[in-house]
């Protein structure tokens, strides 16, 4: 059985809205994830450990999901947290 790093380490194409890919592609840079992208074309990121991949996630995560999921999501976090 592979390890979770293992299947998750490598290069991953990521299908993002073309309006919002410059967005998540300085946002990886910024997190130093290593990503690309060329005309038409996804985005490439390189994903190193299960950290990257969590993150990759999660930024991802705040262009796909409506502005009322995020709201509940928060909502239940700082209930939990109480």
């Amino acid at each position: 059985m592979k390890s979770f790093s293992s299947e998750v380490e490598g290069q991953h194409s990521v299908e993002v809205n073309w309006v919002d890919r410059w967005q998540v592609y300085q946002r990886l840079q910024e997190l130093d994830i290593r990503c690309w992208c060329e005309t038409n074309q996804p985005l490439k990121v390189e994903i190193s450990n299960p950290s990257a991949a969590i993150q990759l996630w999660s930024v991802i995560r705040q262009f796909t999901i409506s502005r009322q999921e995020m709201i509940y999501t928060l909502e239940d976090c700082w209930q939990n947290k109480a």
